[in-house]
């Protein structure tokens, strides 16, 4: 017989009690973020942190305290609860429309390059859902955040960016095509990311529990994640510029912040999901890009351009967020 081992609460930041006006109240949940990269900014900036330094926390949080931070979230939950079809349906249609389109207007229209198209696409459409979208969902909704989280990255790491990676490589051929996707998804099969989902869900499924020593040393990494991601991302904003092509860049930072989330807003409007889920879809589709999408364009010679992007969506996004948490809450009345 399995032993059941006592469980160990999951410790979150707390979230901040209403004002009397909702604005007030979102700005509550965003100006501290926004402070803390300022903080890894100025770090940079100052030399305090080396690029090199910042690479190593980064490295820490996506090897280490996300995915301690996922595995804790899912082991402690149901299946049912965590495996939500319908929030990953109406996530995963609106970002893969959004990827599609994309990619069919940057290289149809405006005449680009396959690799340019395919990182405009996925640039307008994969979030950076662990390192600002977290800890600014869980102060807006609570623990139901890091179960969204998780359902996102689903999406991220095994749609959106092994499509966007072999369509830059696949220059029109399938062999190609499927030869860079079956790469990348083997890649994406040692992440720490995609283990600890896996292995969370795995827990929950045969009901096992870690023994508390373990799992009180998983809290203290999963507590570590937010913090220490928001002062990496401020880190890799400096040196950034946003000179050449600025339309380019400004278009696909303004379709990731504004047309994204209303893209999986509308799925929802005919997709039926109930609960905080339902706002928690649409305020991680609202956040700006992963923060790897520049390392992921470096291969096709994008980079530049790619991270452009990452600093035009990062600065924009203090704006956009707080709209998009103000339409979920007074605008829908979804939260």
């Amino acid at each position: 017989m399995l032993r059941r081992f006592p469980a160990v609460a999951i410790v979150l930041p707390p979230v901040r009690p209403r004002l009397p006006f909702p604005m007030l109240h979102i700005l509550s949940i965003t100006v501290p973020i926004y402070l803390l990269i300022g903080l890894g900014y100025l770090a940079g900036r100052r030399g305090w942190f080396s690029k090199a330094e910042s690479r190593v926390l980064g490295r820490f949080v996506i090897q280490l305290a996300l995915p301690a931070l996922m595995f804790q979230a899912l082991s402690s939950r149901r299946v049912a609860e965590i495996l939500n079809g319908h929030f990953l349906l109406a996530y995963a249609a609106g970002s893969a429309a959004m990827l599609a389109g994309g990619f069919l207007v940057a290289w149809r229209l405006k005449r680009r390059g396959i690799a340019f198209s395919a990182y405009a696409g996925l640039g307008m459409s994969a979030s950076n859902s662990g390192f600002v979208g977290y800890p600014i969902v869980v102060q807006f909704l609570g623990p139901v955040a890091a179960v969204a989280m998780a359902l996102t990255m689903l999406v991220e790491n095994l749609l959106m960016i092994p499509t966007a990676v072999a369509l830059a490589d696949g220059d029109n051929s399938s062999k190609v095509w499927s030869a860079t996707l079956w790469r990348t998804l083997k890649r994406l099969a040692l992440n720490p990311l995609i283990l600890s989902i896996v292995g969370g869900l795995g827990m929950s499924l045969l009901g096992l529990e870690l023994p508390a020593p373990a799992a009180r040393a998983v809290q203290l990494l999963a507590n570590a994640s937010s913090a220490v991601a928001l002062f990496v991302i401020g880190g890799s904003l400096v040196g950034l510029s946003l000179r050449g092509r600025l339309s380019d860049i400004a278009s696909v930072a303004c379709a990731k912040l504004l047309l994204h989330p209303l893209a999986v807003l509308a799925l929802l409007m005919v997709v039926p999901l109930e609960g905080p889920l339902r706002a928690a879809a649409v305020a991680f589709a609202a956040m700006p890009m992963l923060s790897i999408y520049p390392i992921l364009a470096q291969r096709h010679g994008e980079e530049s351009f790619a991270a452009a992007v990452l600093l035009l969506a990062t600065l924009l996004s203090f704006l956009t967020i707080s709209g998009w948490l103000w339409v979920l809450t007074a605008g829908l009345g979804w939260v």
